[in-house]
């Protein structure tokens, strides 16, 4: 544990991509990983905070850590990647929605099951395109009807924005659902209730630490609610003007190692 002078800091929660991972890359700087390690030898713990399912979290290049926040906050996983230690599902009844609703559908729908086994209804040149910038494995295709409706963690819709809006995705689909984006080609849709936010404070029951005693850091729209959860939240330089004005500190970019320039100055590590 590790003492700023001003906060107490017990935990650290890392988004993945644009955080610890830059965009195009396929896992974390060396710098990263040692200041990670260091954090961790002082007896902090150190958790992953990610919109990806853990069945995505393939780029970490063997980063030793204590937890895993995952699909936005609504799946918390120990350390071994299988033990639940928290989960919040998208309502029954908007999956039977969307079964139907899909069927007449242009635009790809991922649905991320909490056992795994993600599937997606149709492939375009948005969804090519992100599997590559995130390096994502090929999603199977399949029916939404073929997903078990009480599992669901989150959902992904492709498009812009206006096209979500005008399908009535929301407005008559997904009622129990909201969305989440912090890219202009799909967003994330998750159960009401559910974001990053209260997945870190769920993780940090879990291990007997108090929120305000972890400090956090992410680049996107929706690592908001978790910079606004923690003692201490941390926008990397390289985040949207919207996500900096959440925070209570800016680093330096993911390119130019802010997570542990920023640890150094909060003196989580040395």
């Amino acid at each position: 544990m590790e003492s700023t002078g001003r906060k107490l800091i017990k935990a650290v929660f890392l988004d993945i991509d644009g955080t610890i991972v830059a965009f195009g890359k396929h896992g974390p700087t060396e710098a990263t990983k040692q200041a990670v390690a260091a954090a961790r030898k002082r007896g902090v713990k150190v958790f992953i905070a990610t919109g990806r399912h853990i069945d995505w979290v393939d780029n970490l290049d063997g980063l030793e850590v204590d937890g895993y926040v995952t699909a936005n906050g609504n799946l918390c996983l120990e350390s071994d990647k299988t033990t639940v230690l928290f989960k919040h599902c998208v309502p029954e009844e908007d999956m039977r929605r969307l079964s139907g609703f899909c069927k007449g559908l242009d635009m790809p729908v991922v649905v991320v099951p909490a056992e795994g086994g993600i599937i997606i209804t149709r492939v375009d040149s948005y969804v090519e395109t992100v599997g590559e910038m995130l390096h994502l494995p090929p999603t199977p295709v399949g029916n939404v009807s073929e997903v078990d409706p009480t599992d669901v963690v989150q959902l992904m819709a492709f498009g812009s924005e206006e096209e979500r809006r005008e399908s009535g995705l929301f407005e008559n689909v997904l009622l129990g659902c909201e969305p989440t984006s912090w890219n202009d080609m799909f967003c994330d849709i998750v159960p009401r209730g559910g974001d990053k936010g209260v997945g870190i404070s769920k993780m940090c029951l879990a291990f007997g630490i108090d929120v305000k005693e972890a400090i956090s850091f992410g680049d996107g729209s929706n690592d908001i609610p978790m910079l606004r959860a923690a003692g201490i939240g941390v926008a990397m330089g390289n985040a949207p003007e919207d996500v900096k004005a959440q925070a209570d500190y800016v680093a330096p970019s993911v390119d130019e190692d802010g997570v542990a320039a920023a640890l150094r100055h909060f003196g989580v590590i040395g």
